[in-house]
């Protein structure tokens, strides 16, 4: 078999690490099976793989791969040939440090103590340190005093996560520490060590455990010193800008009397080495210039940087340049050579910098700022003192509005020179930094895997599925424009998206309760998952990449009280009171890992599974359901389908039984109910036994809820893996069920259950689908077609159409549009396509539409 790849974005000009996932149709690859990498020539390629995923038989499901490339345009996979042995990355463990040799540098991480790395290469050594700048905030009488400290990262466990010949990943865990000796703002680091490449890659992940209303965080940086070569004049920095890289020398040949230096002063900017023996009146001159000490790049918001510069500490910073988007790399270097940093998403998740200190010093050091000191300190208190739970829509009257627990991950990358390098390579650098550098397959493949979920591939073959599709693709356009028309950019805030329009202010609902950040409601990661899997569209890829980092880190809890539930939306992201394992589900976040095989998405997904434990300390139906004989309480949906995600992965991925038990005791208890998936929807019950216990049909919880945050994609999902008919044939009950009439329904329940109950009839059209296709039912087709075109079902008046409109400034709006249905239409629609390919909508539903366009 041979499976070929293309470049998400563009091949890497430069030699670079890619590592990538990729899907196997079930059956297709034992777990001892050979894989290779070919280039366009049918030539191996040193290449590392390892299983993510297996499928219930037991053959792999999905596979990791990593590879040094460069250039290479046309690249596949083969099981059809052996690998050749190759030398890999030599690893040597010791009890206080792993030392790793990868042919050109020297990586030695260490196990405690303050120091966390050490890079050596070329007889040049560099060592890393972590580093968080503290205001703490006390008030005394009627005074604030504000004080300032330094807290240093202490490493307190290292651990070989992932050993291979081309790639080996170092977990590094650890908390700061103040002088006073207090522990907290625990982190963890990845170190990424690829085989004959001077490139570390660093994924660093903070997790806040601080009192908002004490501790603001002035600043989080990594830190890395070193000793520099050579005189003040060949010692370099260079920073990227919008377009290309700017390059100052720690002293300028540029003097009053010498004002090109003969030339030299041109080749000096260019960062070339020069020699000033045989010209000693310029020598003499050059140093009585100034030497510049300290530089800066601080990118203050989405749209501006700022590069300055100093002598000494006790002088005054001066203005270098100002530009708007920085590419967020930043070389110091001498004679002997340097290094360079940089941050993926510098300028998304401002305010960020980088910064040199020393450069002329004997002792230098670089800093990446993920928060820039020199910008406002990190306040993470509540937006209020109160709770608006009936009039601006939060979810609870308790105050639960806290930071503690909630995580942020950024990328970092350092690369090793030895010698000056060129404006334009560090240029290059910065871009392939940058850049998305991933191996993907084509939409029509992963779709033939069956491996995520049901969804469709694009349908253009008659005018009303390409009059679906182009409105599923103005609406990604749409959210794809608003992004940075509207600048949903930050350290925080980067990822998400807004709820609600308010098109008086023409103005999101920015700061109205639970109208403002999304934080995952309705599924909006599902719907830019299954848009990138049938599209391959490298922006839609950003945005899901962008959302699935956010969402897991900033909305969800990782220690404390909450751990393994997230926070519902609100107008700070961890404001709301309601705190539920909807916003920790796996199906929101394990399609990025399996196909980028990045091991803190894994590390997430494990730590979520056994979320519905911290249901018993807080029941998500407390509200409606004191405490009684049973543990907890839970919904079929949205609660035990996320249990139901959760498990899933973690079976498919560890193959533990335990967990695809867990699913089969919900389901056998679901199955015994008096209408099955209809009954509750709320139950009691028993983490340790996964048990649900019925107690009662229509009551609190809404049938609507059961569906609109992901579950029909969980249980489709299942039903193709369990083989079960009965799990199938209640799928479609419940769909069959929802597009009955108030009467339909009384009858069939004995009047238990009625319309009042199945709200947003819309967000149902994919379980209609599903029993339209299972009974072969044209009807039921026609309801689930008409619940997506009927401008009174949808809540998506088509066709989708923005307007200009002057503002504060002139904006492209939609007035109507809120993300719960923009992302509940059009996951539905999509897995319409696919569900009712065989049962398009009768000729008068598409007049009526065609009407509407005109």
């Amino acid at each position: 078999m041979k499976l070929d790849l293309k470049w998400l974005t563009k091949k890497p000009n430069i030699p670079t690490n890619i590592t990538w996932g990729v899907p196997w149709p079930k059956g297709k690859i034992n777990r001892d099976q050979a894989i290779t990498l070919l280039n366009e020539h049918e030539e191996m390629l040193p290449h590392q793989t390892w299983p993510l995923a297996y499928w219930p038989d037991g053959s792999v499901k999905w596979t990791a791969h990593s590879a040094n490339l460069s250039q290479e345009q046309s690249l596949s996979l083969s099981t059809d040939k052996v690998p050749f042995e190759s030398k890999g990355l030599v690893v040597e463990e010791k009890k206080d440090k792993m030392i790793i040799r990868n042919g050109t540098m020297v990586c030695t991480v260490y196990a405690k103590g303050a120091k966390m790395l050490e890079l050596e290469k070329d007889s040049q050594s560099y060592q890393g340190f972590l580093e968080t700048l503290v205001e703490e905030r006390e008030e005394q009488g009627d005074h604030l005093v504000i004080s300032h400290t330094m807290a240093i990262g202490h490493i307190e466990q290292i651990e070989l996560e992932n050993k291979g010949e081309i790639r080996t990943v170092i977990k590094v865990k650890g908390a700061h520490y103040t002088k006073a000796g207090e522990r907290f703002l625990p982190f963890i680091v990845r170190l990424s060590i690829y085989r004959d490449l001077s490139d570390l890659k660093i994924v660093h992940t903070i997790i806040h455990d601080s009192d908002p209303d004490r501790y603001y965080i002035k600043g989080i940086g990594l830190k890395i010193t070193t000793s520099f070569t050579g005189e003040a004049w060949n010692r370099h920095v260079q920073m990227a800008g919008d377009e290309g890289v700017y390059s100052e020398p720690g002293q300028l040949l540029l003097t009053r009397k010498y004002r090109n230096a003969d030339g030299l002063f041109k080749k000096q900017i260019e960062n070339e080495q020069v020699n000033l023996d045989d010209t000693p009146d310029l020598k003499k001159l050059v140093k009585k210039n100034a030497t510049w000490n300290d530089f800066k790049l601080i990118q203050d918001s989405a749209v501006h940087y700022k590069v300055m510069k100093r002598r000494e500490k006790e002088n005054a910073w001066i203005d270098v340049l100002h530009g708007g988007r920085s590419q967020g790399l930043l070389y110091a270097g001498g004679d002997s050579g340097g290094i360079a940093i940089g941050q993926k998403k510098f300028w998304q998740k401002f305010p960020s910098s980088l910064e040199v200190k020393g450069l002329t010093k004997d002792t230098s050091s670089i800093i990446c700022w993920l928060w820039s000191p020199d910008s406002e300190a990190m306040d993470l208190r509540h937006y209020s003192n109160e709770t608006h739970v009936e009039s601006a829509y939060e979810g609870f009257e308790e105050m639960r509005a806290s930071p503690i627990g909630i995580a942020n991950t950024n990328e970092l990358f350092l690369s090793l020179y030895s010698s000056t390098p060129s404006t334009h390579q560090l240029f290059e650098k910065a871009l392939a930094w940058q850049n998305t550098n991933l191996l993907v397959c084509d939409p029509a493949y992963y779709y033939q895997t069956k491996a995520t979920g049901v969804w469709s591939l694009p349908d253009k073959s008659n005018e009303f599925s390409s009059f679906l599709e182009r409105e599923l693709e103005k609406a990604l356009r749409f959210y794809r424009k608003e992004i940075d028309q509207r600048s949903w950019y930050g350290f925080w805030n980067y990822g998400d998206v807004m709820h609600t329009y308010d098109p008086v202010r023409h103005q999101w609902r920015y700061d109205l309760g639970g109208f403002a950040w999304q934080n995952t409601e309705l599924a909006p990661n599902i719907w830019l998952w299954y848009a990138f899997l049938r599209s391959g569209d490298p922006a839609v890829f950003e945005m899901a990449e962008a959302m699935t980092r956010h969402t897991s880190e900033v909305d969800c809890y990782h220690l404390g009280e909450y751990k393994g539930l997230g926070s519902r939306h609100n107008v700070v992201h961890w404001g709301c009171g309601c705190k539920e394992a909807r916003i920790s589900m796996a199906n929101l976040y394990k399609t990025y890992y399996y196909l980028t095989a990045d091991e803190r998405t894994g590390e997430i997904l494990k730590d979520f599974k056994d979320a519905d434990e911290a249901t018993v300390k807080l029941d998500p139906m407390r509200e409606f359901y004191p405490k009684d004989e049973h543990p907890t309480h839970t919904r079929v949906g949205p609660d035990w389908a996320a249990f139901c995600s959760n498990w899933l992965c973690e079976w498919e991925r560890s193959e533990d039984k335990s967990y695809f038990q867990k699913i089969i005791t919900g389901i056998e208890d679901i199955k015994s109910t008096p209408f099955r998936l209809l009954s509750g929807p709320t139950y009691g019950y028993n983490p340790e036994t996964s048990h649900l216990f019925h107690i009662g049909d229509g009551n609190k919880g809404g049938f609507h809820m059961i569906i609109a945050f992901g579950a029909p994609q969980v249980w489709m999902e299942l039903a193709e893996l369990l083989d079960d008919e009965v799990w199938k044939e209640m799928l479609a009950e419940f769909g069959e069920f929802y597009a009955l009439s108030d009467q339909e329904k009384q009858d069939r329940t004995s009047g238990i259950l009625h319309n009042k109950m199945f709200n947003w009839p819309m967000f149902s059209a994919a379980m209609i689908a599903y029993a339209a296709r299972r009974k072969k039912n044209h009807e039921l087709a026609q309801t689930a077609w008409r619940l997506l075109l009927d401008p009174k079902q949808n809540h998506t008046p088509l066709p989708i159409v923005e307007h200009k409109v002057t503002s504060w400034k002139t904006l492209n709006e939609i007035p109507w549009v809120t993300t719960n249905t923009i992302s509940q239409w059009s996951i539905n629609v999509i897995v319409c396509l696919e569900l009712l390919k065989d049962y398009p909508p009768k000729s008068s539903l598409q007049k009526s539409i065609k009407s509407e366009i005109k």
